[in-house]
């Protein structure tokens, strides 16, 4: 059962990040931060090994904590 909800995840992710390629952004686009990757990656990671709930739920957690630091420095520097 988890694993069609990661599977679901995965396809509206795909299905998101197409739409906005097909759509096209106006403007100019904003790169990730390495830190906002990072993040990123850790929350992928967390739904990825969701299996093991300590693990995935500290993934999660990582992916969250480093998203918010992320955020904190980007409005200091503005």
């Amino acid at each position: 059962m988890n694993t069609t909800y990661i599977a679901i995840s995965i396809l509206v992710l795909v299905m998101v990040a197409l739409l906005i390629y097909l759509t096209g952004r106006k403007g100019t686009a904003n790169p990730l931060s390495p830190l906002a990757g990072l993040a990123f990656s850790f929350i992928i990671a967390g739904l990825v090994f969701g299996e093991q709930h300590w693990f995935g739920y500290a993934l999660l957690g990582m992916g969250v904590i480093l998203a918010v630091i992320d955020m904190i420095q980007k409005s200091k520097q503005k």
